[in-house]
């Protein structure tokens, strides 16, 4: 099975009844194939109207171009056999970013003609095919050279988003020598959501950790401003009462939005409350829109930078024996004293953000992990500098995730999920893959230093498969 990335370009190479069309129907919904056939008919009498073939090539350029500009899956079906074409489409992809990728056509001479005298409709003169035959002859030895991202032939294709393209070898390895990962399932979105059964399922399924973003409104990305959104802590003690054993957190709480040592009480409280199974994740706070309504400061940067190094230096002594003073460059704590005490001797911090000088530089210096977002390349980088900072530190990673049983079980959620949104995007944008090619990319994130990972599920119908996930790594 040949793994595709999306987006990329596929340019169909062979000679007229080898195959081309059926394939490319076969492994690719209709609305990603830009055929030269079916533009003929659309400008010309019928997909054999052989007097509108320089009109129909004409548009296909223009739909191509303006498919691959948009950065969209394109499978150019025709001959192929025009070398400058090919050219064409090729500079064209590398102008956008995108791979292009040449399937070539290998059927023999006979049984194309077979296939040929076999059409009912379409059939090619049997001189042009012989042409056609004649072209491919001197066209299949110089495809390799040209510049291809690559040159298959023709077989069996997935197309999936760019993290899952090496996930097939990775679930391999994951199947030959299990490593252990953590997840936590990850609360963005709260309209018409039960908490309690979230929860209650979350930890049947198998998640560690449940956590929720410390907001007190939509954040742009998910939502609107008026969409359901609830307190983070409020519902982590709410939880707490439905669950017995998943850990409880934010990613993250924002530094701005409380008074860090009445924030450290609030965290004691929650880990009495659920027996020690509260996580602290803090962050700078970003959502400036979020304290103008709500009448906060937001100082600078530097203001909000000195205020995260004072609460990761002082929760730790809120939580711990006595009831000392603290001067920060920022906040002062007459008495850092909390009773109860946590129930864990240690609770832990996670420090959530991906800016390589400061963030990850106090994490390193005071937290027990890190939590960073992004794709595979940027996780391995931000775990190539958290290990120059301190290698004990831990790394943990947000993500989102669609996951189905198989491709076609994925495909049904994509068309249900999507909307009005193309296909390619809504994939990239929820990490779309089967429970294979989710093993995979779990498997390279343990391989680039991350020990668990938050994944907020793309809709319920994603938890069943999810849980052949976690157990992949058990």
């Amino acid at each position: 099975m040949l793994t595709l990335p999306d987006p990329c370009v596929v340019v169909l190479v062979g000679p007229g009844a080898s195959g081309k069309s059926t394939w490319a129907a076969a492994h690719f919904t209709a609305d990603r194939v830009v055929s030269s056939d079916r533009l003929r008919a659309l400008v010309g009498a019928g997909e054999d109207d052989v007097t509108a073939g320089a009109d129909a090539f004409a548009l296909l350029d223009t739909v191509v171009e303006q498919r691959v500009g948009r950065r969209l899956t394109t499978v150019i079906d025709t001959l192929g056999l025009d070398a400058d074409r090919r050219a064409r489409w090729r500079r064209l992809a590398a102008a956008h970013g995108l791979p292009c990728v040449a399937v070539a056509f290998d059927t023999p001479p006979e049984e194309c003609r077979a296939r040929n005298r076999a059409r009912a409709t379409k059939r090619i003169p049997a001189a042009a095919l012989t042409a056609q035959l004649r072209s491919w002859a001197r066209t299949r030895p110089v495809l390799d050279a040209e510049g291809f991202t690559a040159v298959h032939l023709e077989t069996p294709v997935r197309v999936v988003p760019e993290a899952f393209v090496e996930a097939p070898a990775a679930a391999r390895r994951q199947a030959d020598d299990p490593t252990r990962l953590r997840f936590g399932l990850h609360l963005g979105e709260f309209n018409g959501v039960d908490v309690r059964a979230t929860a209650a399922q979350a930890e049947e399924a198998g998640f560690d950790a449940i956590y929720v973003m410390d907001h007190f409104r939509q954040i742009p990305q998910l939502g609107r401003a008026w969409d359901d959104f609830l307190e983070s802590w409020t519902t982590l003690a709410y939880i707490a009462a439905c669950t017995s054993r998943v850990r409880l957190g934010t990613l993250v709480t924002g530094v701005t939005y409380r008074n860090v040592a009445h924030l450290g009480k609030i965290v004691a409280t929650l880990d009495v409350l659920s027996g020690g199974r509260a996580v602290c994740g803090l962050g700078l706070g970003w959502f400036k829109e979020e304290h103008v309504a709500y009448g906060w400061p937001f100082p600078s940067v530097a203001e909000r930078y000195a205020l995260l190094e004072d609460a990761l230096r002082v929760l730790p002594l809120l939580w711990g024996k006595f009831s000392p003073r603290f001067e920060g460059r920022a906040i002062t704590v007459p008495e850092a004293m909390c009773y109860p005490r946590p129930v864990q001797e240690h609770v832990p911090i996670i420090v959530g953000g991906n800016g390589e000088r400061r963030t990850l530089r106090l994490a390193a210096s005071y937290a027990d992990a890190a939590n960073v977002l992004g794709d595979l390349a940027t996780v391995r980088r931000k775990a190539e500098v958290l290990r120059g900072y301190n290698p004990r530190t831990g790394l943990t990673h947000l993500t989102s995730a669609l996951v189905g049983f198989d491709d076609r079980h994925l495909d049904e959620l994509v068309e249900l999920g999507r909307g009005r949104r193309s296909r390619s995007a809504y994939l990239t944008t929820v990490n779309a893959g089967t429970v294979a090619d989710h093993v995979g990319r779990f498997r390279q994130l343990t391989e680039a230093g991350v020990s668990e990972v938050m994944v907020r599920l793309a809709g319920p119908a994603s938890v069943e498969p999810m849980t052949k996930v976690l157990a992949a790594f058990r």
